[in-house]
């Protein structure tokens, strides 16, 4: 089974739960069924805000951790320079 199945499977099996328990249909152990009222709304709502966490601590670290390539630097200001000779070869005015 595929990665993007498993996802789907697990996916697919919560929200049936978590719709079941929403509804009422079946009780959650050791839970009063009012706590469970005020808290199985807010899930979704706590679930977005985990998800834009991590992305934000993914992005942020992704930034800290990015490394410097003085090496493509060099090799990119050569292609350019070599661009820029090759279209004044041809008569192009360029700068």
């Amino acid at each position: 089974m595929a990665r993007a199945h498993r996802v789907a499977a697990y996916t697919s099996v919560f929200l049936a739960l978590y719709l079941l328990a929403l509804f009422s249909v079946i009780p959650i152990p050791l839970i009063d069924a009012d706590v469970s009222a005020q808290i199985l709304p807010l899930i979704p709502w706590w679930l977005l805000v985990a998800f834009g966490s991590y992305s934000l601590w993914s992005l942020g670290w992704g930034v800290f951790t990015f490394r410097d390539c003085p090496e493509a630097y060099h090799e990119l200001l050569k292609e350019i320079n070599d661009a820029k000779n090759d279209l004044r070869g041809r008569g192009v005015t360029v700068d």
